[in-house]
């Protein structure tokens, strides 16, 4: 699809990846509506494009993305204020790792919500208007190479959460292009990104009860290396995705190896296929005269 012209609605627009991919989306036609938690990072995110000039084509919300009725509202923002959107950018994410035995049902809802539920209520609320415009788009979901290949257990809820995100998407990809709406799901390694701040970011609803506080305060001390990849070739990717319905984005090969063992190991574990008749299995016995 042609990115000029479009709308795109991008959570977790205002820093990171979703930022990069805002800039390089807006370099390429599009006008922005970028969604955030934080409204320091969605302040930062207004005045860098208004300084450039860019201010007149960038819309800001403030949204938590596990919250249905939030994402609702931003969907009719969208829609009234920018038009569309043609493109659909599921990017907000947070880190919930930790010990997995500290691990609390909070922390395990709080990951999931946002990781995985969070694309799921961007999909629920804004796919129905992208069908009913009948123009056609796209629809980004990001996840992790933390999806593809087994992690340690402190990364459980994360790589859970990101490994549904693919399902997800390839999932969806049939039902979506009967409307003309192509999909990508996101795989990204090591970005420069503000996912270490994931503790500052954590509704309060979620907060009560949690086992991994010390172990989000420690997150927050890292530092962002200058090795990791900038937003903006992610961003670059996206584009190249969304203009030829690419389903994968992966931004690094470091893990190809296991990525590889672990699909060998599944397919070694397989029987050899024999005919099987799924009607039949499926059909209710008839009762006996």
């Amino acid at each position: 699809m042609e990115i000029a012209g479009t709308t795109a609605f991008i959570t977790g627009g205002a820093s990171g990846i979703g930022f990069g991919i805002a800039q390089r989306l807006l370099a390429n036609g599009a006008r922005l509506v970028l969604a955030d938690i934080r409204q320091d990072h969605l302040d930062e995110a207004k005045q860098f494009f208004e300084e450039r000039q860019q201010g007149r084509n960038v819309h800001t919300i403030r949204l938590d993305v596990s919250d249905r009725e939030q994402m609702r509202e931003a969907a009719k923002e969208c829609e009234a204020v920018m038009g569309g959107p043609e493109i659909l950018v599921n990017n907000a994410g947070i880190d919930p790792s930790g010990p997995f035995e500290q691990a609390t049902y909070q922390d395990w809802d709080y990951g999931l919500a946002i990781n995985l539920m969070g694309p799921i209520n961007g999909i629920m609320e804004f796919a129905p208007g992208m069908r009913r415009r009948g123009k056609g788009g796209h629809i980004v979901n990001t996840a992790s190479l933390a999806g593809l290949t087994p992690m340690p257990s402190q990364m459980a809820i994360y790589a859970v959460a990101k490994a549904g995100v693919i399902t997800l998407t390839e999932s969806m990809r049939d039902s979506m292009a009967k409307d003309n709406i192509g999909c990508t799901v996101l795989m990204p390694g090591p970005i420069k990104s503000r996912i270490h701040e994931s503790g500052q970011n954590r509704p309060d609803r979620f907060r009560q009860g949690s086992g991994l506080r010390e172990n989000e305060e420690q997150l927050a001390q890292r530092v962002v290396s200058d090795t990791w990849m900038e937003p903006t070739e992610v961003g670059d990717m996206i584009v190249d995705a969304i203009r030829h319905n690419k389903l994968y984005v992966a931004t690094h090969g470091n893990w190809k190896e296991q990525v590889e063992a672990r699909f060998k190991a599944m397919i070694d574990a397989m029987p050899e296929a024999k005919p099987f008749d799924f009607g039949a299995s499926l059909s209710v016995p008839k009762k006996e005269d």
